[in-house]
């Protein structure tokens, strides 16, 4: 099976932003404008999806001005390793960096040579 792709980046992760504006908004800005909606006449279908834009668009910009303030400040998405006061990497409570089980297995098989057994004679 091919692994799975993973891209590597620096910085703030936008899609993560994009992905996370989109869920915020839509769980708050859905009530926000139901409520605001009922204080004011909508007669049509137009005036309704007019009103909804009108309040909509400014929830929008408002969560995804503060996602991406947030993803900037804490750099959401990145590779996990924690800083401490010197800037400097820690390492995890076993004292160790994680290496998962494939990998260590890829590794070993390139550091050992490759032999059929038919040479090995002795």
């Amino acid at each position: 099976m091919q692994p799975v792709e993973q891209a590597e980046y620096e910085g703030v992760d936008y899609a993560w932003v994009m992905q996370t504006t989109f869920v915020v908004t839509i769980v708050v800005g859905a009530p926000v404008v139901a409520l605001l909606s009922t204080v004011v006449a909508l007669d049509s279908w137009g005036a309704r999806a007019a009103f909804a834009v009108r309040v909509g668009a400014p929830i929008w910009f408002v969560t995804a001005v503060a996602v991406a303030l947030y993803a900037r400040r804490n750099e959401a998405g990145g590779d996990g390793a924690e800083e401490n006061a010197d800037g400097a990497d820690t390492e995890g409570a076993d004292g160790g960096t994680e290496e998962s089980a494939e990998d260590s297995g890829e590794s070993a098989e390139r550091d050992e040579p490759a032999t059929d057994g038919a040479g090995d004679s002795g």
